[in-house]
């Protein structure tokens, strides 16, 4: 299975905290997820791990870790090209490296472009900016290019961008 992860902030400081899992060739999530975070941390630039990881580490907590090839986040795993971590390499290293986790961004970050790939899906001429940490950066590319969906983005990503935000 593989968790895929987003978190939606609201104005009085809460945030929803959603994941679905999924098998890579799947239309459907197996399993939503969805936790209520009462108040989160100060978004702070160039920190923004801080903010987002308590929320997602609520949502994984409901997951037996030993079932996931892997998990799927809404931004970087790198926020440079020296390697410095961003949410992504925060989330592995939390895990005790043992989980190998896939950044699917859809907007390009300037201080960062040797540890990201772009791939292009359906006929949309914006790429996403696949990042990776304890997998191959190629084949994260391709788990993610060949998920099923005709757009840009993937249906089931889609899918929990949607359930995020619903109220």
């Amino acid at each position: 299975m593989v968790l895929a992860l987003d978190v939606h902030y609201k104005d009085d400081a809460s945030a929803k905290s959603v994941g679905i899992l999924f098998n890579w060739n799947d239309v459907q999530p197996k399993e939503i997820l969805i936790e209520y975070v009462r108040e989160t941390e100060e978004y702070i630039p160039g920190e923004f791990y801080k903010r987002e990881l308590p929320c997602l580490l609520k949502t994984i907590e409901r997951v037996n870790l030993a079932d996931l090839q892997g998990i799927v986040i809404d931004g970087y795993i790198y926020i440079n090209n020296e390697k410095g971590f961003g949410l992504g390499g925060h989330l592995w290293q939390t895990l005790n490296k043992q989980i190998p986790i896939i950044g699917v961004a859809k907007n390009f970050y300037h201080g960062n472009t040797k540890t990201v790939q772009q791939i292009y899906r359906g006929e949309s001429k914006k790429p996403l900016y696949i990042s990776s940490v304890g997998i191959d950066l190629e084949l994260a590319s391709n788990l993610i290019e060949q998920m099923k969906g005709e757009f840009r983005i993937p249906d089931l990503l889609k899918q929990l961008d949607v359930i995020t935000k619903q109220e």
